[in-house]
């Protein structure tokens, strides 16, 4: 059994049947719906459930971030078994949540001066650190060693590609990611951006097209580019989306068609945090590669 204990976020948008299985704890974002407070579970079906929601109500969802003392409770509690504990969230680029990790993790260490407890800037969001997590995860169930298993995910974070595309700009105008005429212009000509994360841990524009049709193309134009000097046999891949599995579908199978030799591609539904700033139709691919780049 392992001397250590790896723990997330519920941003690692991994599914609740394998957090379970494997043991792994996580901290849980919550949001609100109206009046309502819900705590981000990672089950599907709460996930499908907002996104319908937000299709067929209007539901505008709010989140809130995790304060330091929330993130020393829950880290306290780990080292409290006796062991080390490594922690992964969300790029500190996209949230403050990193900063606020150091700190809980400062005051939890305060109480457990014998323990260690490792906060990586993983430079990574969604299914992308879900990747980065069940990676980690895979070699510590292994025997990998602690300081070893740091050093493999800090050497290996920034070969993790992350592809997306949203549906509806007015979503990213409510969290003031675009302006309210870019939104306006862009839903009128139809126009789907599609972004990716580059080494820096940012949310970037990648290019910006005109339709669902040729946003989909563009995904599948970067992936083929990103893997075409991969040894992509056995290669997992993974494809989350927001109440669009027949995008998500077809996107598996075009890959498999032009990598038939890849490991799994798995899909399931994208967690709640990231859906709420992007809306319903936001697709999501994540699998490791050489580097990073639009």
């Amino acid at each position: 059994m392992p001397d250590y204990i790896i723990a997330t976020s519920s941003t690692s948008d991994l599914t609740r049947d394998y957090l379970d299985k494997h043991g792994i704890p996580f901290i849980s974002y919550s949001y609100t719906i109206g009046d309502t407070l819900y705590e981000d579970d990672c089950r599907e079906e709460s996930r499908e459930a907002v996104y319908q929601g937000m299709r067929n109500n209007g539901d505008r969802l709010k989140t809130s971030m995790i304060n330091e003392y929330i993130y020393c409770d829950f880290f306290t509690s780990l080292l409290a078994s006796g062991k080390d504990v490594i922690f992964l969230d969300m790029s500190q680029k996209m949230s403050v949540s990193y900063q606020k990790a150091l700190l809980g993790a400062e005051m939890a260490r305060a109480a457990h001066p014998e323990r260690k407890i490792y906060v990586m800037d993983t430079r990574c969001i969604s299914g992308g650190l879900g990747l980065l997590v069940t990676s980690m995860v895979e070699r510590m169930e292994a025997g990998t060693g602690y300081d070893e298993v740091i050093q493999w995910g800090e050497a290996n974070k920034l070969k993790i590609a992350h592809r997306f595309t949203v549906d509806d700009l007015n979503y990213l105008k409510a969290g003031g990611r675009v302006s309210n005429a870019s939104a306006l212009v862009g839903s009128l000509l139809a126009v789907k951006p599609v972004l990716y994360v580059p080494d820096g841990g940012t949310l970037d524009v990648a290019k910006k097209v005109r339709g669902r049709k040729a946003a989909l193309a563009e995904i599948l134009r970067g992936i083929t580019d990103d893997l075409r000097e991969v040894d992509t046999k056995g290669l997992e891949m993974r494809i989350l989306h927001a109440d669009c599995l027949a995008d998500a579908e077809f996107v598996r199978d075009e890959v498999r068609a032009a990598f038939p030799d890849m490991g799994e591609i798995a899909i399931s539904s994208l967690g709640v945090v990231i859906g709420a700033h992007c809306g319903p139709g936001l697709l999501t691919v994540f699998y490791f590669c050489n580097g990073r780049r639009p």
